[in-house]
């Protein structure tokens, strides 16, 4: 069975987000990543050479795999921001009605400025997705 390639590295986070060029993405993901530690009381830490991981969550599907996953995160992209929820999206259906210009995914959020969305908005997804990221992976403390 092939091995997951996204693991936790030992990169810091503060040096690869320093290097991204566009200013306002660089600024925006500084945000991000401030929101994200306030909301998950998580030291956030690289996963594979692009995902700001929070918490970590084990999995194994029916077919056997198994790997550890951030329980939510974010990448700057080249076409956007990838925000990672592992609750899935239909917890945050009634928040993304309000949350401003985006798209999603499976179980990403993509944006491409904070000045696109609200903010607040955003911060309520961060809440609800990771207590229900946790609940879903049975953890008590990420």
């Amino acid at each position: 069975m092939a091995e997951n390639k996204t693991k936790p590295t030992r990169t810091s986070v503060t040096a690869f987000l320093n290097k991204i060029r566009d200013a306002q993405v660089r600024e925006d993901c500084f945000v991000i990543l401030d929101m994200m530690q306030k909301v998950s009381q998580c030291e956030p830490v690289m996963w594979g050479s692009a995902i700001v991981g929070f918490g970590t969550y084990h999995y194994v599907y029916e077919s056997g795999r198994e790997g550890d996953t951030p329980l939510m995160g974010f990448s700057p992209r080249k076409q956007n921001i990838s925000i990672y929820l592992m609750c899935g999206l239909k917890y945050i259906e009634g928040e993304l009605s309000k949350l401003g210009k985006h798209k999603t995914g499976k179980g990403c959020l993509y944006i491409k400025s904070l000045n696109d969305v609200n903010v607040k908005v955003l911060q309520n997804i961060f809440v609800k997705a990771f207590k229900q990221a946790k609940r879903k992976a049975g953890v008590r403390h990420a």
